[in-house]
């Protein structure tokens, strides 16, 4: 199966490196709010559409001008790719997939994308234009033989640290079939409770350095803003918060990954996240679990590896129903954890049986031939 394929890795640059990167992160993001400005006053102003190529055209007049002369120091490439990431964020709204495009902020993530004509790449060297050194990667894992690699883009998070990602036109082949179904119902105390009776523990990322960012936080409220305490103080939180997310997708992408190479068939549950986290005495915890990227990775590793993601429909009664005879009961509040069916007799660990009845629900749905897309979360 051929797919698109982004392999990140982390890059160490040298000063002189650093020097040229800040540049072009700040010619991309010059070109990216200009133009995004331009956009805005064209349209709300005199009621004129402006797009990509008029963008392009702008650009290059206002290359010529001695007042913006700098815009020439870096590769011209990087520049150029900001206008057409402006472009895709002006289609993304105008489809309703997102907000009004917003300016790029000097403090924010720094990014910028080098095409085939603007890098160099032998299979185990990279080098960007305008840079005669090649980059410094922490190579965490080797990239196919053979992959073609189209697009590097290059970032500097807030943390401060550099990171490479190369987007290639990779080969994906499926795994071995194996015999393993199972229903997977998410939870807050659990994050997934499966239907084979395995509860895997939350992790509860945020929860575990709350406290310690809160104290960073308040830190940083009391430095005077512009000074270098401040800078200082900023780096720290973001810090905190880059372990953070790097700990929670560490353990999706494990347990994921898990999941698809033990089982043929996953079911999961549909469910409204963005409805839930109205709910602010659980809105917090919900964004810790992050389940909605956890069904994001297992739909595309699913795709990837010849394996069946099935998504059950959110109003499906799975804990209400008795997975052995079948029976649902008109009430189950939220603190009851384990019942008895009245008709059967059978005793029930409230997730566990909503797990066993979500692989049921998923197994008859594709009997059926039906599809029910978890995309929904």
């Amino acid at each position: 199966m051929n797919v698109k394929r982004a392999y990140r890795f982390r890059f160490y640059p040298t000063p002189e490196q650093e020097m040229i990167l800040a540049r072009t992160f700040g010619c991309a993001r010059f070109a990216y709010n200009y133009m995004l400005r331009q956009r805005t006053d064209a349209w709300y102003g005199r009621q004129e559409r402006m797009g990509y190529h008029e963008t392009s055209a702008a650009l290059t007049e206002l290359k010529k001008s001695e007042e913006h002369a700098w815009l020439n120091e870096v590769s011209s490439v990087p520049v150029q790719q900001a206008l057409r990431h402006l472009q895709t964020a002006f289609a993304n709204f105008f489809a309703g997939r997102a907000k009004y495009p917003t300016f790029r902020r000097r403090d924010g993530t720094q990014s910028a994308e080098y095409t085939t004509s603007a890098f160099k790449w032998n299979g185990s060297v990279l080098r960007l234009a305008k840079m005669n050194a090649a980059l410094a990667i922490r190579w965490s894992r080797t990239i196919p033989k053979g992959a073609k690699v189209t697009t590097v883009t290059v970032s500097k998070d807030v943390a401060g640290r550099y990171h490479v990602s190369m987007l290639c036109d990779d080969v994906v082949t499926a795994r071995p079939d194996t015999a393993g179904k199972i229903g997977i119902d998410l939870g807050l105390t659990h994050f997934a409770i499966l239907s084979t009776g395995e509860k895997i523990a939350a992790p509860n990322t945020f929860r575990k350095n709350e406290a310690r960012l809160a104290k960073l936080q308040r830190r940083l409220a009391k430095k005077q803003k512009g000074s270098a305490n401040r800078r200082k103080a900023k780096l720290k939180v973001a810090r905190m918060c880059a372990k953070t997310a790097d700990s929670r997708r560490d353990f999706l992408h494990k347990l994921s990954t898990r999941l698809i190479n033990e089982n043929q068939v996953i079911a999961v549950e549909s469910l409204s996240v963005r409805n839930m986290q109205s709910n602010r005495c659980i809105a917090k915890s919900i964004a810790d679990a992050s389940w909605s990227e956890f069904v994001r990775q297992l739909e595309y590793k699913a795709q990837w590896y010849g394996r069946s993601l099935i998504g059950v429909d959110r109003w499906y009664p799975s804990s209400k129903r008795c997975s052995s005879c079948g029976h649902t009961v008109a009430k189950m509040p939220l603190d009851v954890r384990a019942w008895t069916c009245l008709e059967c007799g059978a005793t029930h660990d409230r997730d566990i049986n909503a797990a066993r009845n979500v692989l049921a629900a998923g197994l008859a749905v594709s009997a059926h031939g039906e599809v029910v897309s978890p995309m929904s979360l």
